[in-house]
């Protein structure tokens, strides 16, 4: 039997939980908590699993490893950039999974390549190409993270975070830009995401910018994994902690301010958005997922804040090239709301009208 089931992730912008069952052997791809607070996988009845695989770092993607004692407590597998950037021991002190190459995991032949999105992740392809393609989250559009075409295989578990969106980074790229040659913007962003992204992209259009020290120590890290940038870029990281300001909350209010906190939830993002909504000595942009119930989205409610996506998951374009290259016959698309699922699916149809689209049950076996 080969079967896959989102344990969370399906249906829903969640956190990524998948259960991936190949010849006996039972693996879990990611176990996330949030991106809304309090969100998590439900454990009940999964029962032991022989490894847990990871994608890369974000929480949604492995916040809830204090989970893992409920399923026997399997070996831990992530990249050695993801491992060295978590704050987590479960984490840090992951067995390796190769940021590009082959591996034996639980008996099963493993392979992954660079996914764009964030340090060290990952695309995993389980089980050769008659297994499953999972991309976690995967960007081909990112100007730092390199990125590599996901192999073939019959099934595939793939971010479709924006659905059938179609907007490319490029032009929002150049939009947040020729703002900044006008105002402030006060940029809350994940440290190991695009906020490195964006300090990339603005230093090449001559803006200023400043880097909070969160951030900076990303950019630190980073300068020891030349792999985990994309080509030509190994340099790049240092030459940023040497050319921004560090970002503090008197900081003047010039160019681009990146500071950790996507979401407001504490320290310096909270000191920030507070100065500049009482102010208005800069402009506050959000470039991601909102949580409910969070300070990002309180900000925007009060019009003291505005909203402007940063693509760092595939648009459709992205989807197609993604489906095209692992030409699957089953596909479960993962961390959309289960009312923008049919929509994409009938856009995938048209293309591809003979592949299963899972969008009516977090199942499928093939």
């Amino acid at each position: 039997m080969k079967r896959a089931t989102a344990l969370s992730g399906w249906g829903v912008k969640g956190p990524a939980c998948f259960l991936v069952e190949i010849d006996g052997r039972r693996l879990l791809l990611d176990l996330g908590e949030g991106p809304d607070a309090g969100r998590r996988p439900d454990l009940d009845g999964v029962g032991p699993v022989d490894a847990i695989l990871i994608s890369h770092g974000h929480p949604d993607h492995v916040g809830a490893l204090d989970l893992a004692e409920r399923l026997g407590n399997p070996p831990v597998h992530a990249t050695a950039p993801v491992r060295e950037l978590s704050g987590d021991a479960r984490l840090r002190d992951a067995r390796d999974l190769p940021f590009g190459g082959g591996a034996t995991i639980a008996g099963l032949d493993i392979e992954t390549g660079p996914a764009g999105h964030a340090p060290g992740a990952v695309w995993t392809r389980i089980g050769g190409a008659a297994g499953l393609l999972y991309t976690g989250d995967y960007s081909v559009e990112s100007p730092l993270y390199p990125s590599t075409p996901p192999l073939p295989a019959e099934a595939l578990i793939c971010d479709a975070s924006y659905g059938d969106a179609a907007e490319p980074l490029d032009v929002q790229a150049a939009t947040l830009v020729e703002r900044l040659r006008d105002r402030a913007l006060l940029l809350p962003a994940p440290p190991t995401g695009r906020a490195l992204e964006m300090a990339l992209t603005f230093k090449r259009a001559g803006i200023e910018v400043a880097l909070c020290p969160t951030t900076r120590a990303v950019a630190e890290t980073l300068t020891r994994h030349a792999e985990a940038v994309a080509q030509g870029l190994a340099g790049w990281p240092a030459e940023l902690l040497a050319s921004t300001a560090t970002l503090a909350a008197d900081s003047p209010a010039r160019g681009a301010l990146i500071v950790a906190g996507a979401q407001v939830e504490r320290g310096l993002s909270v000191a920030l958005t507070e100065r500049f909504a009482a102010t208005g000595e800069a402009d506050i942009v959000f470039t991601g997922h909102v949580a409910r119930g969070s300070g990002a989205e309180q900000l925007l409610q009060s019009g003291a804040a505005t909203l402007r996506r940063w693509n760092v998951h595939p648009t459709l374009k992205g989807l197609r090239a993604i489906i095209a290259a692992v030409r699957p016959r089953a596909m479960l698309p993962a961390f959309l709301p289960q009312p923008r699922l049919a929509p994409l699916a009938a856009a995938l149809a048209a293309n591809w009208p003979d592949l299963a689209i899972a969008a009516q049950a977090p199942a499928f076996e093939w």
